[in-house]
């Protein structure tokens, strides 16, 4: 269909004359909700796979991250210190401090306690573990020599003995240990299952894996994790009058897309198969759309109704399905989505730099992060000035934050790159507009933000 811009009703025109009414095409929330419906629906026919832990970093999480085992998986000791049965003052076993990795010691009885380490495992009847510097120990002042009378000492008691050191023919009882401030019981213990049990949900499917995620799955036994596929995209450039090197001469111009839409899809997280450059001809633009072994054709220019905008008959050939012919979104309104058959889909782009980049953001982001379960990043935030908007459709400006607010940039034309290069995102404006202050969505762009510094340039900003 062709596209046209409504034409306001000028002052003095005759009585009865209309303006011409909005085109017919989809809105763009709608727009976007088609778009990851269709990736929804692709995934379902598509398997996970696994990759190791040290591959899986910025992947998403193809089905729930669940705990397969307790965390942690025993009673364990939250410092350096003291294990310690019933209330005190305690014996001290002297034997082996108990260390991390190592084997329970043997169960304590009350009275006893025995020197453990941070992470070890803490010996059965365990009440409390006392941290070192809230501790102090003490000798017993009762010795005795194997040349003293037996008759002058006391009988040793069986607990006497297990605390006894033995050394060069002298026997002494072993240290007391006193706690310096109160003992609560399961003091200083991790106790087992504390932060989950096995089989409990840790994330949801879909969630980004960071490093911090990637730790959480080690501790929780994973030596693999499951992510969907990379969705596998390929980049049709159309156009007789494109140049891939030099300067633009006699009504030719530099491919502008091809160079960018490659790497962009690619931080999306798709793998991008091919960028390939198709002339002016329906014959081979058909061959390529249906010969593709991408799971998303991406293609520029060709969506209108021009002498040379073969996109609509190629698909209708093709047998393909419009899901989105034309979107209320400015610049861009001529994209489309289209389904390919077999959980494959194109989306078609206008051949104008801007124009594409709000045909991306608009029907290839949400279908991509569809595909592999996440969601389009983005957020709100108040516009520091008025931004004009479009009579009847959504528009796409990019914009800066400067601290909480959002900055509108000037080049945002169609065909113009210069202020999407310093963005920080495309700020959605309502048709109507919006005026100071307002809140407005986000599309955020997948780099770090220019974090304010964008260079002076202060004919920029609008």
């Amino acid at each position: 269909m062709t596209l046209k811009e409504p034409v306001p009703v000028a002052p003095g025109t005759a009585t009865g004359a209309k303006a011409e009414p909005p085109h017919r095409a989809t809105a763009w929330p709608e727009a976007r909700a088609a778009a990851a419906r269709a990736g929804t629906a692709a995934r379902a026919g598509r398997e996970p796979r696994r990759l190791p832990l040290g591959q899986a970093l910025g992947h998403a999480l193809a089905e729930p991250l669940l705990a397969l085992t307790d965390l942690p998986s025993f009673d364990t000791s939250a410092m350096d210190g003291w294990a310690v049965a019933g209330p005190g003052p305690w014996s001290v076993r002297t034997e082996t401090p108990v260390l991390a990795g190592h084997a329970p010691a043997a169960a304590l009885t009350d009275g006893e306690a025995v020197r453990i380490a941070t992470g070890a495992p803490v010996p059965p009847g365990t009440t409390a573990v006392i941290r070192t510097e809230h501790s102090r120990t003490e000798r017993t002042d009762t010795e005795r020599t194997d040349t003293e009378p037996a008759d002058t000492e006391p009988a040793e008691s069986a607990d006497r003995t297990e605390s006894t050191e033995r050394a060069g023919g002298v026997a002494a009882p072993g240290p007391v240990l006193h706690a310096l401030r109160g003992v609560v019981p399961g003091q200083d213990i991790r106790p087992r299952g504390q932060e989950c049990r096995a089989g409990d949900e840790l994330l949801p499917a879909g969630t980004e894996v960071t490093p911090v995620v990637l730790g959480l799955a080690a501790a929780a036994g994973y030596d693999e994790l499951p992510v969907p596929p990379r969705p596998r995209v390929e980049v049709l450039v159309l156009g007789d009058e494109l140049l891939t090197a030099g300067l633009p001469h006699e009504g030719l111009i530099r491919d502008a897309l091809g160079p960018m839409l490659g790497p962009w899809l690619a931080a999306l997280g798709a793998e991008v198969l091919a960028t390939r450059r198709i002339g002016d001809d329906a014959e081979e633009l058909y061959a390529a759309v249906t010969g593709s072994a991408a799971d998303l054709v991406v293609t520029t220019g060709g969506t209108a109704a021009g002498p040379v905008d073969h996109l609509h008959r190629v698909l209708d050939k093709a047998g393909a399905t419009l899901l989105v012919d034309g979107v209320k979104v400015r610049p861009g309104h001529p994209m489309l989505l289209a389904a390919l058959g077999g959980h494959r889909h194109l989306v078609g782009l206008p051949g104008n730099p801007l124009a594409a980049v709000s045909g991306l953001l608009t029907l290839a982001e949400p279908l991509l992060a569809a595909l592999v379960g996440a969601s389009p990043s983005g957020g709100r935030a108040p516009v520091l000035d008025e931004v004009h908007g479009h009579p009847y459709d959504t528009r796409l400006v990019p914009v800066v934050r400067r601290g909480e607010q959002l900055v509108p940039l000037r080049y945002n034309g169609p065909a113009m790159l210069r202020g999407i290069a310093v963005a920080d995102g495309m700020a959605v404006v309502p048709p109507g507009g919006a005026r100071s202050g307002q809140e407005l969505d986000v599309l955020d762009l997948p780099w770090p933000p220019t974090s304010g510094a964008v260079p002076a340039q202060g004919a920029c900003f609008t």
